[in-house]
């Protein structure tokens, strides 16, 4: 009996509950997406000045939009430095009330790229600005941010704001890698230019280049900020009549597909990094007494190595033409020339890490390899793998 009861009990709350939330009662509030959101002006903002490098954050304060029902409200806080807020960016901080403390080296950090993005040199720093901010809003849930409650406040002006340079220095990259049609495209495969020994701004990698061509990032990623022929932050030079220039993609490509050394030197004018390209002929060479004497001589005639006429072909020494013992006795030494530095600077070995191409880079000696008279040595760049026999 009083299984039934409570049965009973069961089926009339959950009728009511139905009926509840069929129709729109008090107790059932409807979204109303607000229309009204309004952030106040603080006591500083017409004759105060704001510090920001001696301050620890700046308060804002709002009325909460009006959604017709509790929600739990994200606020953003957006500085810019016109009155339309037409260049206006959005500091990367949640706020969940309506009190808004914002980090002033935030801040100080945003507006110093909003006065970079105009021009402005880090000598044109400190200086003391009109800041124009405003609040977007909107409704949080589980699923993220609810359809149709987005809501920005009015713009109020911060008459005097000082700002110091709040930016991080811009330095060479420690890292460049190639994507191209060599390796389908794929940043995963990419080649890893090699820094320069002693000259860390300066890279090197001998490539196959062709018509559909490559372009090169600091990063193994399509981010947007990789390096194409029509790029501002790139100059070419073409010194092999590879007929260096871009396709509908912007990609760097040659009229005269082969293999070229591509030498790219860095640099920082103001907060950009420019690249400096050098195409140059595809010469790789040995060195020391596997050569047949012990002149240690650059560029030493007849010991340059072919080039093959494909991407996955292979470079082929000539002949070697005295033995070397390896270990703690000197090795068979491999190098291409950049312009400007000693040829050690860009030398390279194998036979040390399996058949991998191992890069001397900014590194010191490399442990020696052996090498016998009529051996040859054998490189593939794509790849970048290399054996000797």
């Amino acid at each position: 009996m009083k299984n039934i009861i409570k049965s009973l009990l069961l089926l009339i709350c959950s009728v009511g509950l139905f009926a509840a939330c069929e129709s729109d009662t008090d107790n059932n509030p409807t979204f109303n997406g607000a229309t009204k959101f309004v952030l106040n002006t603080p006591a500083l903002a017409t004759n105060g000045v704001y510090d920001l490098a001696h301050s620890d954050s700046v308060v804002f304060t709002c009325t909460q939009p009006n959604y017709g029902f509790p929600a739990q409200t994200v606020y953003k806080l957006q500085l810019s430095l016109s009155p339309d807020m037409s260049d206006s960016t959005e500091l990367s901080t949640d706020f969940s009330s309506a009190r808004i403390a914002a980090q002033a080296d935030e801040i100080s950090s945003t507006l110093t790229q909003l006065e970079v993005n105009k021009g402005k040199q880090e000598s044109d720093f400190p200086m003391q600005i009109p800041v124009y901010v405003r609040l977007r809003a909107y409704v949080n849930t589980v699923n993220g941010a609810l359809a149709g409650s987005e809501i920005y406040s009015n713009t109020v002006e911060l008459k005097n704001v000082k700002l110091t340079f709040s930016l991080p220095p811009v330095n060479t990259p420690d890292n460049l890698y190639m994507v191209g049609s060599f390796n389908g495209w794929n940043w995963d495969t990419s080649l890893q230019m090699v820094q320069v020994y002693g000259n860390t701004s300066t890279f090197w990698h001998m490539c196959y280049i062709d018509d559909s061509g490559f372009k090169f990032n600091t990063a193994k990623a399509w981010d947007d900020n990789q390096i194409g022929y029509t790029s501002k932050y790139l100059t070419v030079t073409d010194n092999a009549g590879a007929g260096i220039g871009a396709n509908a993609d912007g990609n760097i490509v040659a009229s005269n597909p082969g293999w070229y050394l591509v030498i790219i030197k860095c640099s920082v004018k103001g907060r950009d990094v420019m690249y400096d390209m050098q195409v140059n002929k595809p010469e790789v060479w040995l060195m020391g007494p596997v050569v047949g004497n012990s002149n240690w001589k650059e560029l030493e005639e007849g010991m340059s190595f072919s080039v093959p006429s494909t991407a996955d072909g292979e470079f082929v020494s000539p002949a070697f033409l005295g033995a070397v013992p390896g270990g703690d006795g000197d090795g068979v030494r491999m190098y291409v020339k950049i312009p400007g530095e000693d040829w050690w600077h860009s030398e390279f070995i194998v036979g040390v890490d399996g058949d991998k191409i191992s890069y001397r880079g900014t590194g010191g000696d490399q442990t020696r390899v052996a090498g016998k008279v009529s051996q040859r040595a054998y490189l593939n760049f794509t790849a970048e793998t290399g054996y000797i026999k």
